[in-house]
């Protein structure tokens, strides 16, 4: 816990006393968490970190590197790449959840500092777009979870951020659909309110599911003139 107020900068003994006496919990398990980490230890163990050889293209974990796999061969995805640090299981699954349904904007912090120290070299560079939330969602959550993931990956990575997508009106939340529903329902529900900066664009979301949003979003960026497109979240769901 953190105090802060009017009262100006706490010295860090006074701030380590209260972490004591009212312990935070932990962002995954909801345990008190005495030495003040957002992710106790055991729920940091339960992070499952996605291999190394991937996909080149759509970032699905693959015996080897390739450049095309089963995941993504005949799809036309429009980013050049996608990167996630983790499998969307045990803990990543409940961070993402009290990100997107609880609203722990704290969660944000841990994970694009993850995002950050475990990205390949290279990736993260340019400018970083937030996927857009639903209007339903946003309304029902008052938030934008990518758009927190976002802000807080800036923060830590000093990278410009451009929240330039929307929308489109009309289109139907993905939450809930099939695979097949996904990829056809997200194609044409995004759009650019502006034209992009040049030079690469990162878009930033919570969870790779399909590839359908991040898809639409990378396309809605290109036809407005992107000149690159890439793509990280913190987890991806594997098949």
């Amino acid at each position: 816990m953190t105090i802060a107020g009017n009262l100006g900068t706490v010295p860090p003994f006074l701030d380590r006393l209260v972490s004591l006496v009212v312990p935070p919990l932990c962002l995954a398990c909801r345990a008190p968490e005495p030495g003040g980490l957002m992710v106790c230890d055991p729920c940091r163990g339960r992070l499952v970190p996605l291999r190394d050889q991937r996909c080149g293209h759509c970032g699905s974990p693959t015996g080897a590197p390739v450049r095309r796999c089963l995941e993504c061969r005949g799809r036309r995805l429009a980013f050049l790449t996608a990167w996630a640090p983790f499998a969307y299981e045990a803990t990543a699954r409940r961070l993402v959840s009290g990100l997107k349904l609880r609203g722990v904007t704290r969660g944000a912090s841990f994970m694009s500092a993850e995002i950050a120290s475990r990205a390949p070299p290279g990736l993260l560079g340019g400018v970083l777009v937030p996927v857009p939330a639903h209007p339903a969602r946003r309304r029902r959550t008052g938030m934008n979870q990518a758009g927190c993931l976002t802000g807080a990956l800036g923060r830590c990575t000093g990278l410009p951020v451009a929240p330039i997508l929307s929308r489109a009106r009309g289109s139907t939340p993905q939450v809930g659909l099939a695979r097949l529903e996904r990829l056809s329902n997200a194609r044409g529900s995004v759009r650019a309110v502006r034209a992009p900066p040049g030079g690469r664009l990162v878009l930033v979301d919570d969870v790779y599911t399909t590839g359908a949003t991040l898809d639409a979003c990378a396309r809605a960026l290109l036809d407005r003139g992107a000149d690159e497109v890439v793509a990280v979240t913190f987890a991806r769901a594997l098949r």
